[in-house]
């Protein structure tokens, strides 16, 4: 399906993103990782990667807050590999406060990072896949992509403009054999969200369980937090060719929240 592509993947050294890296990966996709990690963790990440399934991974400490920094990424996979033919957008920062208290700079990195790393990544990788004839372009948006919550203004609105994005490159590129999709995960079990969970409970006075029910999987009707492997496994699916004709699509995985 995707064995000798080549897959580039942002915040790709832990959570979502390292599951998808190691999916891809598995299906032999040479991949190209980026992440803020420890060195050491991130050379742990790649080197087992290439043992374990076979395969060809590079690190790039590029910065995305840049559109220099994004044009040095896809620039690394295409040097390294020859071609990028799978971009997934996964890169991500949050930040929570009223809007009349939102640090100014705050708005401004999610924004950078959240939202427009993904127009100059996208950017940068459009010639190439056109040149093929074949690209997936994936854009990790969020139930927040779709629907609103409190003091997560910047967060909100670049996931709404990630929704909004992909639809318009869709439409580009809907006769160059290059889809773009966006995946809309509700709250996704990862090392960020664990670590959270005792401070929480700590500071609402409730059990880590009660934490986990009654105040972040409130929003989930299902009670359970996706997987990291779920949301890998709908990626890997949007780059098979049972998939050609989903474009410009947002694909909810979020415990039915977006239904209510």
């Amino acid at each position: 399906m995707i064995k000798g592509k080549t897959a580039v993947v942002t915040g790709s050294s832990s959570g979502i993103g390292k599951a998808m890296a190691s999916r891809f990966a598995a299906e032999g996709a040479n991949v190209v990782l980026n992440g803020i990690e420890k060195p050491e963790d991130v050379e742990e990440l790649r080197a087992g990667l290439e043992k374990e399934h076979g395969i060809r991974a590079i690190y790039s400490a590029a910065n995305l807050m840049t559109p220099e920094g994004c044009k040095e990424l896809i620039d690394a996979g295409l040097t390294e590999f020859g071609s990028v033919d799978i971009l997934v957008n996964n890169a991500g920062i949050q930040f929570v406060s009223p809007v009349e208290d939102f640090p100014d700079e705050k708005w401004q990195a999610i924004i950078n990072l959240n939202l427009s790393s993904a127009f100059y990544t996208t950017k940068a990788a459009i010639p190439g896949m056109k040149e093929k004839g074949w690209g997936r372009l994936i854009n990790i948006a969020s139930a927040h992509g779709l629907v609103a919550s409190p003091f997560k203004s910047a967060y909100v609105a670049a996931k709404h403009g990630i929704v909004g994005f992909t639809k318009t490159v869709a439409l580009e590129l809907a006769t160059a054999g290059v889809t773009a999709n966006a995946i809309c995960p509700g709250y996704v079990w990862t090392p960020l969200v664990e670590k959270q969970i005792p401070d929480t409970a700590k500071a609402r006075g409730m059990t880590e369980e009660q934490v986990k029910r009654d105040v972040i999987l409130d929003a989930q009707p299902t009670k359970e937090f996706v997987t990291v492997e779920e949301i890998a496994d709908l990626a890997c699916f949007l780059c098979s060719d049972g998939a050609r004709n989903i474009t410009g699509a947002h694909l909810s995985i979020d415990g039915g929240w977006t239904a209510e």
